[in-house]
C-alpha cells in the first residue's frame, strides 16, 4: 500500500511539472529554423538536446517534489544515516558520462561542417569599421559599403523629433544590401579594419568575429529568397548599435543582372570624378553624405559635441584651413573617435561633404571642393 501511495504521488507530481512544462514551451519563444542547411542542422540539434535536458528535468524534479511530500518530517519519516554508496556514485557520474557522449556524437558533426569552408562557388570579403561594412565580391569585382539608411540615421538623432515607428525596420535597414544568390555556397572572409566587430545574421544560423589583422572564414547557403536582416553583435563603440545587416537572396539569373548593374554603377563613378561639378550639385549630394557619415558626431548643424567631437563652424564660419580639413577627412586624427575615409567614400563624396560642410551654415559663399582635388590629394 506504501509504495502504491508513493506511484499515485509520484505520477501526479510528474503530470503537473510535464503540463508546466509543455505550458512554457508552447507559450515561449524558441530559436528560428533558418533558411540555410546548416542553419537547419542547428535547430534539429538545439531541439534535440532540449528535450533530452527537459526529460533529465522532469525525471530530476519528480524524484525531489515526491520525497518531499511522501517522506516529510512530518508523517513521522527519519533521515537515511548512510554517509556512502559504491553503486550510486557509479551511476550518478556514468549516467552523466552516457548523456553528454550522445549529446556530443551529433553537435561534433555540426561544428565540424560549420568549418567546412571548402568547395565554394564564390567568396566574399567582409570588413567592418566603425560603424559600417565593406563587402568585396572577390570574383565579381564589385565592392561597396554597407550603413545604417538614412530614414533611420535622421531619426535616431538626438531633437529629431520624429518617432521610430515612423520608419519602417528601424535601425534594421541599409542604404547598400549584401546580395547573394541562391543555393550557391558561399565563403565570408571576416575582418575588420578597427576594432573587434562581429557579423550576424540569425537565419544564417551562425555569427563571426571580425577582427583586425585577423582574417576568420565562414560559408552559408541560401535555399529561399528573401530578404534577411542581422546586426553587429560585437560591442564595438558608441554607434555599435547601429550596424545593421541585410542579406538579399536573389535567383542566379538576378544576381547576374545585379552584378552587371554594379559594375556599370563603378564605371560611372569614375567618370564623375573626374568631371567638375557645380556648387549646387556639390551641396546638393554633399547633404546628404553628410547626414549618412557626419551629422551623428557634429550634428546637423555642425555644433558638434564637446569635447570629442568638435564643431565644423562657429558663428555659421567654417572652422580651420581648407587643407588641414580634408586631410583630416581622409586620414583621421589620430588619438580621438575621428576615423578617415580615404577609400571608405568616393573622392566626390568627399569634396561634396566638405564643400556642404563649408558652406551650409554661412550666410557668404565660402570655397568648394573638386573630386579632383580630393583624388589628387588622395594619390598623393
Amino acid at each position: 500500500m506504501k509504495r502504491t501511495n508513493e506511484l499515485i504521488v509520484a505520477l501526479a507530481v510528474m503530470a503537473v511539472i510535464v503540463v508546466v512544462t509543455w505550458g512554457l514551451f508552447a507559450v515561449g519563444d524558441n530559436m528560428s529554423e533558418g533558411v540555410t542547411p546548416f542553419s537547419k542542422d542547428v535547430y534539429q540539434l538545439h531541439n534535440q538536446i532540449l528535450g533530452i535536458v527537459t526529460i533529465i528535468g522532469v525525471l530530476v524534479f519528480t524524484a525531489m517534489f515526491t520525497s518531499i511530500i511522501v517522506h516529510r518530517k512530518s508523517r513521522g519519516h527519519e533521515p537515511a544515516k548512510f554517509s556512502h554508496s559504491t553503486k550510486a556514485e557509479i551511476l550518478w557520474t556514468a549516467i552523466p558520462v552516457l548523456i553528454l557522449v550522445v549529446m556530443a556524437i551529433p553537435s561534433t558533426r555540426v561544428l565540424i561542417d560549420m568549418e567546412s569552408t571548402g568547395g565554394a562557388e564564390m567568396n566574399i570579403k567582409i570588413t567592418g569599421y566603425q560603424w559600417l561594412w565593406k563587402y568585396d565580391y572577390i570574383e565579381d569585382g564589385v565592392s561597396f559599403y554597407s550603413a545604417l539608411d538614412r530614414d533611420s540615421n535622421r531619426v535616431r538623432q538626438i531633437g529629431s523629433g520624429e518617432a521610430p515607428e515612423s520608419v519602417d525596420n528601424y535601425l534594421l535597414n541599409v542604404d547598400n544590401r549584401l546580395v547573394v544568390p541562391v543555393n550557391t555556397k558561399i565563403r565570408f572572409l571576416l575582418t575588420s579594419d578597427d576594432v573587434i566587430h562581429s557579423w550576424w545574421v540569425p537565419a544564417l544560423g551562425w555569427k563571426r568575429d571580425a577582427i583586425p589583422g585577423m582574417i576568420n572564414e565562414a560559408w552559408t547557403l541560401i535555399e529561399e529568397e528573401g530578404t534577411y536582416r542581422g546586426q553587429c553583435a560585437e560591442l564595438c563603440g558608441k554607434d555599435h548599435g547601429f550596424m545593421p545587416i541585410v542579406v538579399e537572396a536573389v535567383s542566379r539569373e538576378a544576381y547576374d543582372a545585379w552584378v552587371a548593374e554594379q559594375r556599370q554603377a563603378i564605371a560611372a563613378t569614375a567618370q564623375e570624378s573626374s568631371r567638375l561639378w557645380t556648387r549646387a550639385e556639390l551641396m546638393d549630394h554633399g547633404a546628404g553624405v553628410y547626414e549618412a557619415q557626419c551629422a551623428a558626431c557634429h550634428q546637423a548643424d555642425g555644433s558638434g559635441l564637446q569635447p570629442a567631437f568638435p564643431a565644423l563652424a562657429m558663428n555659421g564660419e567654417p572652422t580651420g584651413q581648407l587643407e588641414d580639413h580634408l586631410r583630416v577627412v581622409l586620414d583621421g586624427r589620430e588619438g580621438t573617435a575621428m576615423t578617415g575615409f580615404r577609400g571608405r567614400l568616393e573622392p566626390q563624396d568627399i569634396a561634396a561633404a566638405l564643400t556642404y560642410a563649408r558652406n551650409a551654415w554661412s550666410d557668404e559663399e565660402g570655397e568648394i571642393i573638386q573630386p579632383s582635388m580630393v583624388a589628387e590629394l588622395d594619390q598623393g
